[in-house]
């Protein structure tokens, strides 16, 4: 049972969250575009100082609802969450563990390096390395931030699409890797001895207010982390879009090459959290087929700096394991969905 401190702390809270939630509610009553409106084309007549001006006031007066009920969704997701008793309940035999691998994942926000040190306390917490391996490649592609940013800048049939493919993708790399020798390997040496029984009796004296500061402190703390590099990206973002020629992503990135050619950038060349989402939104404007716009987005869990920062904890064996199993199933899903979708 929660108490409170400050009954005015609370309300003044809850009228700031309240606040959020009607105004994203008011932009779907009234068909308010969350997306930023200009085009490439729309650029063609800009001096190149005024280029990224005029982008990130199209896109912030337009974007900052949504960014606003994202990172508030975060904070309230990540601080009432029952992390513990999912990391205890994600063994490596059972399907169950991988779903709440799969689904615990999305309720973290962070950008794909961030989720290494999160990813080695669930696996020496005793998860097995199916399910770890699934809330690490979940996580990044799929968290609640990135999906509704998705829907909101591009379209939710896409949104729809980028969550359904990454699930089966973690869970299929998950099980894969959990069924080689040195998967198993890596689980026994990780793997800690657990209580034999655990309360999960919530505290009597619990302070809903302060949780409640806690759960917007995180989502600022999200904002400081992403932002300054979010900013920096829709700045390059704005002179990609302006000058990137049409006929060169018309001709490149549709079709069965352009799937390929997009799982390819859209994973090693790594781009920070919600960029991907402004970039493949600039590269869809500009001729880039629905397929391979998928295919992109799929890419982060095997960027990079991703698989360097983890094979510290599990060695290079598992890391290029579920990058290989990764680039494959965003290939496949990416074609699967342009034929269904008729946008390939």
């Amino acid at each position: 049972m929660y108490k409170v401190r400050s009954w005015a702390r609370l309300l003044l809270i809850i009228s700031f969250i309240s606040i959020v939630y009607v105004l994203l509610i008011w932009s779907r009553i009234t068909a308010y575009s969350l997306a930023p409106t200009m085009k490439p084309q729309d650029f063609s007549n800009l001096s190149w100082y005024e280029i990224p001006v005029y982008y990130l006031y199209d896109y912030f007066s337009h974007g900052t609802i949504c960014l606003l009920f994202a990172f508030v969704t975060a904070g309230l997701v990540y601080e009432f969450a029952p992390k513990e008793w999912l990391t205890m309940h994600m063994g490596s035999s059972k399907l169950s563990g991988y779903l709440l691998g799969a689904l615990f994942a999305p309720l973290f926000t962070v950008c794909s390096c961030t989720m290494i040190p999160i990813f080695a306390g669930i696996l020496y917490s005793g998860s097995g390395i199916g399910p770890a391996i699934t809330f690490l490649l979940m996580a990044p592609a799929a968290n609640i931030l990135t999906i509704l940013v998705t829907g909101e800048f591009i379209s939710w049939e896409v949104a729809g699409a980028r969550f359904f493919a990454s699930l089966a993708t973690a869970i299929f790399a998950g099980t894969i890797i959990s069924r080689t020798g040195f998967g198993k390997r890596v689980e026994e040496e990780k793997r800690t001895s657990l209580p034999s029984s655990t309360s999960y009796a919530v505290e009597e004296n619990i302070l809903l207010d302060e949780r409640l500061v806690s759960a917007l402190r995180f989502g600022g703390f999200l904002a400081k982390q992403i932002l300054p590099y979010f900013i920096v990206g829709l700045i390059v973002v704005s002179y990609f879009t302006a000058y990137t020629p049409k006929e060169l992503v018309e001709g490149y990135l549709t079709g069965v090459r352009g799937v390929l050619l997009a799982s390819v950038a859209g994973g090693p060349l790594y781009t920070p959290t919600l960029v991907e989402v402004v970039l493949g939104r600039s590269l869809l404007d500009l001729g880039m087929s629905k397929a391979a716009l998928l295919s992109w987005l799929m890419g982060q869990p095997y960027d990079i700096p991703n698989m360097m920062a983890t094979s510290k904890v599990v060695g290079w064996k598992i890391v290029l394991s579920y990058a290989v199993i990764a680039w494959v199933c965003s290939i496949s899903f990416g074609i699967l969905y342009g034929v269904l979708a008729h946008s390939l």
